[in-house]
């Protein structure tokens, strides 16, 4: 017989309902915050989103489009591992370097010749390249609408660059409201920051301005760039994590089915020992002992979860696994006796099995601080893949890190080859992430609202839930009405 056998089943996310409480002024929807704390720094700092959602490590999910879009919405998109190192270093190196603010610049030589530059600008995709003695003095600014390729191929960037003495220049700025201030009394498009002995430190863009302020929420460094995630495995993390260091990245994902293991244990130290500063998720994990091992091993949050995803089939293939409810709930449970003995709050992400909105706020409420999902953002148009027309569908291709496809890349990763653990399929194309995002916030924040609960913070500590029956669930879905193109769906036949 096992050691332990428990005879409550576990449960899911859909068998819980909120329940309302008092909405005063300053809970009303505009006031609402969902700014949640998503991984401990090694120096006991720590990162936080504005939008407490990740985009799944998959295939089919996380590209450098949705790293990009998603952080600009406050949130973050985990770049996959089942790549080479190169082209994985490569991907996170483009987000960080989507002009977020100040911009570290490819700087030229005065007598670099336009056929150059033109070169340069051909292979780097931007036009504006500054000018700078050998000792890194500012000397003027060059841009394409300053030379004709065809006729000036022979010339040398010195004779057709905007000279210093033309240029509106910020010395020390670090801030970017003073940057635009002075981009605006200027009438310029762009803005080299130099110190005090004019040696260039990176230039800011009005357009970078304008879409910072657009885009209030996104996620950025001390230098403004968007912050850049990234996922690594536990067989070739030596080699890969210096390379996604060198690329820039912000946060390491361990990325793993089961993460209670000593494989993980042993990435987490030497990554500990090898960028002492990086912050790291570990996971999954579905007990509060998995949790107590990670944190231990030096996670700096953990991600809850197990078999629940849309086409993940560990649960048929191997029988492990738990329903997403019950294991945040016991995962939170660990979490909060760590907090009470050391004073130090571990984030939880739930991940897997989360659908909507509903499936959001329910997961927040139980005790996780931020939410992972795949399908939501496969469907997508910033995803990886291309749409496709099934039946006069328009589909995007969604398949799981465990399935066939995605363990053509390196079968070593799970340590079996003779199954998988998930399935590829199709979902409905849904647009952009911009037109989509803001729908569901909005939804949890009313939620919130009608909570009475202001923060995450208050939701954890202040909210309700009950479970609920199947027959519940029923009577909360359309009943016993003729739908618009539908058929008469009766709650009354429906029994239990």
């Amino acid at each position: 017989m096992a050691r332990r056998i428990r005879m409550e089943p576990s449960r899911t996310l859909t068998e819980f309902r909120l329940l309302p409480g008092l909405t005063t002024r300053e809970t009303s929807i505009d006031r609402i915050s969902l700014e949640s704390p998503l991984v401990l720094r090694p120096d006991g700092g720590g990162i936080a989103l504005k939008t407490p959602l990740l985009a799944a490590a998959m295939q089919s999910v996380s590209g450098p489009r949705m790293g990009i879009e998603l952080a600009r919405l406050g949130g973050a998109a985990v770049i996959y591992c089942s790549q080479s190192i190169a082209d994985e270093a490569a991907m996170v190196a483009a987000i960080k370097a989507h002009k977020a603010g100040f911009v570290e610049p490819r700087t030229i030589g005065p007598d670099v010749r336009l056929r150059d530059v033109e070169a340069l600008r051909r292979q780097y995709g931007f036009s504006t390249f500054p000018v700078v003695s050998p000792d890194g003095r500012l000397l003027g600014l060059i841009t394409r609408r300053d030379y004709d390729a065809r006729i000036h191929a022979d010339v040398s960037a010195k004779e057709r660059m905007v000279p210093r003495a033309q240029l509106d220049v910020g010395v020390g700025i670090t801030d970017l409201e003073a940057a635009n201030a002075l981009l605006i009394e200027g009438h310029r498009a762009v803005l080299p920051i130099v110190d005090r002995d004019d040696r260039l430190l990176s230039l800011v863009f009005r357009k970078d301005i304008e879409d910072h302020l657009d885009n209030p929420d996104q996620v950025v460094d001390e230098r403004k760039r968007l912050l850049a995630f990234a996922a690594v495995n536990t067989h070739d993390f030596e080699s890969r994590v210096p390379a996604l260091v060198e690329a820039g990245v912000d946060v390491l994902v361990i990325d793993s089915s089961d993460g209670h293991t000593t494989f993980q244990r042993d990435t987490l130290q030497w990554i500990r020992r090898c960028a002492p500063n990086l912050p790291v998720i570990g996971g999954n994990v579905i007990t509060g002992e998995g949790f107590d091992y990670l944190v231990a091993a030096g996670a700096g949050a953990v991600k809850v979860g197990m078999g629940g995803g849309s086409m993940c089939i560990t649960q048929e293939q191997k029988g492990t696994g738990r329903g997403l409810a019950t294991a945040v709930m016991e995962v939170v449970a660990a979490r909060d006796r760590h907090e009470a003995k050391t004073g130090v709050h571990v984030p939880v992400i739930a991940d897997g099995g989360v659908v909507n909105s509903k499936d959001v706020i329910i997961g927040l409420t139980l005790g996780a601080d931020a939410i992972m999902m795949g399908r939501f953002f496969a469907r997508m148009e910033e995803s990886p893949t291309e749409t496709v027309r099934i039946n006069d569908r328009v589909m995007k291709p969604y398949w799981g890190e465990g399935s066939a496809r995605a363990r053509e890349w390196s079968p070593a990763r799970y340590r079996q080859a003779a199954f998988v653990e998930g399935v590829e399929g199709f979902v409905e194309y849904a647009g952009k992430l911009r037109d989509n995002l803001p729908l569901m916030i909005s939804k949890v924040k009313s939620a919130m609202s009608s909570c009475g609960c202001r923060t995450i913070a208050e939701l954890h500590a202040n909210a309700e839930l009950e479970l609920v029956s199947a027959l519940a669930i029923r009577e909360g879905k359309v009943h016993d009405i003729l739908q618009l193109g539908g058929e008469v769906d009766s709650l009354s036949s429906w029994s239990t």
